[in-house]
């Protein structure tokens, strides 16, 4: 099986790297091709995979094709490989606010498309990725695209109609944890902590945090509650933050990123 990628950049080679890393994928079924030749070099030495050539040659030659291009320059490529599309490919689209219906439009034939939301720490191997495909792609098809964001993170197939939220609430959600930890930070220098130290503080302190909420299956409310003593400096914390609306700004900032993704998907 032959793996394919439009597109070496950031998010393109974090999913390569998780799939060589795996050992369940071998380098010479990878190619890929870009805009910027220097990706696709930096690429083929890190991982040992293949220069696709062109755009024409790796949709003619890939079983799979990863299109983790940016979205305003898919209708672009699109027109260029739909003639020379191999016969039964499974292209997986990564961006946002494409739905699975517009991709096939642009191809203007039927073919096998799985529709993928992943986020910036695939980076880091911590990825959260939602997929979903359309009627051409077997539960069989759409689970084995799914593995490979397993590779790099967490993948959950979900209907096509959760991708908005999804967009919200994992793929642009990171810039709120990275500003809440800065916060943190800021809070720590004030109070005599140096810079680098604050960052380590507040950055450790998320991620376990998160990993409580994934490996103890508890409600985050309840593992809030273990750590607020009663009159104690946590409970202080937390009625301030309730007292600033803290919940409210983040779920506004949920909802108007979901709103804009929704937008996007209708032009």
């Amino acid at each position: 099986m032959k793996i394919g990628f439009i597109g070496g950049g950031n998010m393109g080679g974090a999913i390569i790297g998780g799939m060589i890393s795996s050992g369940k994928y071998k380098a010479e079924d990878i190619s890929a091709v870009d805009l910027f030749k220097e990706n696709v070099e930096r690429l083929v030495s890190e991982y040992g995979i293949k220069d696709g050539g062109n755009n024409k040659e790796i949709a003619g030659d890939s079983d799979i094709l990863f299109l983790s291009i940016k979205p305003n320059v898919y209708g672009e490529v699109i027109r260029e490989i739909k003639e020379d599309l191999k016969d039964g490919c499974i292209v997986v689209s990564i961006a946002a606010g494409q739905s699975i219906n517009a991709v096939s439009e642009l191809f203007g034939r039927e073919i096998k498309i799985v529709r993928v939301m992943p986020n910036t720490p695939a980076l880091v191997g911590e990825g959260m990725a939602a997929v979903c495909g359309n009627e051409a792609v077997s539960e069989k098809e759409i689970k084995e695209i799914a593995d490979i964001f397993n590779c790099f993170g967490i993948a959950e197939i979900v209907p096509e109609k959760m991708m908005d939220i999804v967009t919200a609430v994992s793929g642009s959600s990171p810039s709120f944890v990275y500003m809440f930890i800065e916060a943190m930070a800021d809070a720590a220098v004030l109070g005599g902590m140096p810079r680098k130290q604050a960052y380590k503080f507040a950055a450790q302190t998320v991620l376990g945090s998160a990993k409580m909420v994934l490996d103890t299956g508890k409600h985050p409310g309840e593992l809030k509650d273990m750590v607020c003593s009663p009159a104690g400096t946590t409970i202080e914390a937390v009625a301030e933050l309730e007292r600033l609306g803290m919940r409210t700004a983040v779920i506004e900032a949920i909802r108007v990123c979901e709103k804009k993704s929704k937008a996007m998907g209708k032009k």
